[in-house]
């Protein structure tokens, strides 16, 4: 008697069921699980009227079995031989007819199910602000979406057929076999508890492996991911050597190998156990159940078809006996995903939210803002965090009674130390954050009644770091505006300076410019960024050092795309450089999250204050104290 995959699945829930220890549900889950099963209803009840079918035929072989040896065999009945061997055909027919159907009604509602956590996830979490990304571990966050997902949608299949289709099984096997012989099928029942005691065994010694196998193949994923981005493979090739990296793999590699092999021996061992536990059985039926064929008192046919019975009997005992596992290992993949959903953003748009006032130039006012960071646990989950100690608190304040205005049309330039708040500030007039108290006005509308979509059409940013997708030029300049035709791509190349570089490669629009845009040199991508904000054309502009790590050339080139980026837009711009601010309708030195000074150039060198520091510390040997 073969181990079947049945049995096998069985001992795998086990595994799963010592790695859930100690996992604790939410209230409410199963109640909310339950809430996704009601557009599938109609398809949920004809894949189980289908399960039973089919786990009503797996009786019915063997007592036709026993009819076809007592009845046609026997006494040579060769009418009863054929008209059994073709019932017994038309069983195998409708067990195939029955699966294929249950295949796709399975799949109907699991990849149904699958595409509407998905989508319903993936939304959620593209609309949590940026805190949330600063903290979130990327894999985390793809792993809710693929695995926790599937886990879920084995609750609404794999695990809904099983409990159905086993005890229906179940039950019929026990009720055929008493009715064939109580007393073989009493004994054969004595010996579950030597099936059950060796995969509960092996379950906990394969837990244990497996676990340890799932950490030393996250190392080496891990390893490769940070290796073959264009960012690691940099730092490879600058401060690593071939030798040691693939060393280190090696290592890893190993030992993935060493439990490999471990895992697989497990399980040989399992398999044998479990074999000969049924071989057991098996022979004790045909031992028994033989005697009592010699002595009279029970025909061939019963003891081939108890034997038959026998064997599929162990199969949905192992299954129905874990069924509290499987049911548990999808209840915690939909606790996993509902963790995630039930994560409010701290940056929330209000329900009577409306879209900002439109214009070619709007006002951006700030009134005593103070704003600090949020802590960890507002605006990111423990669990989707590569580590959960150290920095949880929030940060204190960074911004501390801040006001501003910018007429529209107009630039205001913000400078000071690193870390005074400069930043800060623009993700406020962005609405990457909400201030903790003040208000920040677009076209004097507090953003927090705005509609987030308005806001995102109102402010283009371009920073320092400018990301870049991995795709072509054209896909990365129509994502700031969709409907963009390729003349109109080509005018906001042109004026960011770039078009003559673009038009020079050989696929031009059509070019890929590599992961984060690597293939592009720093002032390229800076160009292409501003050419993607120029085609989204706002009315409001934000610059956050957007030359800053450029060699001369380059800032050059991308001054001169700024200043046509700029002209008739409201500009917030931030710049270390001075050089690149001189011409700002007015200058705010902010420090320690505080305006401290504000003026023209001209005014504030005269001020001899800290803007005047920064502009000496920053002069070239050479370099004139007064405006060009």
């Amino acid at each position: 008697m073969s181990m079947t995959g049945g049995q096998w699945a069985a001992m795998q829930s086990m595994t799963k069921g010592r790695e859930l220890k100690g996992q604790r549900l939410a209230k409410g889950t199963t109640r909310r699980v339950l809430g996704y099963a009601r557009p599938f209803r109609g398809t949920i009840a004809a894949f189980l009227l289908v399960v039973a079918l089919s786990s009503a035929t797996v009786v019915a072989v063997p007592l036709l079995l026993q009819r076809l040896i007592d009845d046609g065999v026997t006494p040579g009945d060769r009418g009863v031989v054929i008209t059994l061997a073709l019932l017994v055909a038309g069983i195998a027919l409708l067990e195939a007819v029955t699966t294929l159907v249950q295949r796709w009604l399975s799949a109907k509602v699991g990849e149904g199910l699958i595409l509407h956590l998905r989508e319903e996830v993936f939304d959620h979490v593209v609309r949590q602000p940026i805190a949330f990304f600063t903290r979130a571990q990327t894999g985390a966050l793809v792993t809710r979406l693929n695995n926790d997902v599937i886990g879920a949608q084995q609750a609404f299949t794999t695990v809904l057929s099983s409990v159905v289709s086993n005890a229906i099984a179940l039950v019929l096997i026990v009720g055929a076999m008493l009715t064939l012989s109580w007393q073989l099928t009493l004994a054969a029942l004595l010996l579950v508890p030597l099936f059950l005691l060796p995969a509960r065994w092996m379950g906990r010694r394969l837990a244990e492996l497996t676990r340890e196998q799932m950490n030393l193949n996250a190392d080496l994923g891990s390893q490769m991911t940070e290796r073959f981005n264009v960012g690691g493979a940099l730092l490879v090739k600058i401060f690593g050597t071939p030798e040691r990296e693939v060393a280190e793999y090696a290592d890893r590699a190993e030992r993935v190998r060493d439990i490999g092999v471990r895992i697989a021996v497990n399980r040989a061992l399992f398999f044998v156990l479990l074999t000969l536990v049924a071989s057991l059985a098996t022979a004790m039926v045909y031992g028994a159940g033989g005697l009592l064929a010699v002595e009279g008192q029970m025909t061939v046919g019963t003891l081939l078809a108890l034997a038959a019975l026998l064997a599929r009997l162990y199969t949905p005992l192992t299954a129905i006996s874990n069924v509290r596992v499987d049911i548990l290992t999808a209840l915690v993949s939909f606790s996993r995903l509902f963790e995630v959903l039930d994560l409010r953003g701290t940056v929330r748009e209000a329900p009577d939210a409306t879209a900002l006032p439109t214009g070619e130039a709007l006002s951006v006012e700030l009134e005593d803002v103070r704003f600090a960071y949020p802590s960890a646990d507002e605006v990111s989950l423990r669990s989707l965090e590569a580590r959960t100690t150290g920095d949880r608190a929030g940060s204190g304040p960074v911004l501390d009674g801040v006001s501003l205005r910018v007429e529209p049309g107009r630039m205001v330039a913000l400078v000071g130390p690193s870390g005074a708040g400069k930043t800060t500030t623009t993700a406020l007039v962005s609405r990457l954050y909400d201030p903790t108290s003040g208000v920040v006005r677009i076209g004097g509308q507090d953003l927090r009644t705005a509609t987030l979509a308005s806001v995102a059409a109102t402010v283009g940013t371009v920073t320092q770091d400018a990301h870049l997708f991995h795709d072509t030029i054209r896909a990365n300049l129509a994502y700031a505006r969709p409907d963009a035709t390729e003349g109109e791509m080509i005018l906001a190349l042109k004026d960011a300076q770039i078009w003559s570089l673009v038009a020079g490669l050989p696929a031009g629009l059509d070019t890929i410019v590599g992961d984060r845009g690597h293939r592009l040199s720093g002032g390229e991508k800076q160009r292409l960024a501003i050419a993607r904000m120029l085609l989204k054309a706002p009315p409001v502009v934000v610059l956050d050092e957007a030359t800053a790590h450029l060699d001369s050339d380059s800032e050059v080139a991308v001054q001169r795309a700024l200043d046509t980026a700029l002209e008739g837009r409201t500009a917030i711009v931030i710049a270390h450089r001075l050089s690149t601010v001189r011409a700002a309708d007015e200058i705010l030195v902010v420090d320690q999250g505080r305006v401290v000074e504000r003026g023209t150039h001209s005014a504030l060198l005269v001020e001899g204050g800290l803007y005047a520091h920064l502009h000496e510390t920053q002069l070239a040997p050479g370099e004139s104290a007064q405006p060009a």
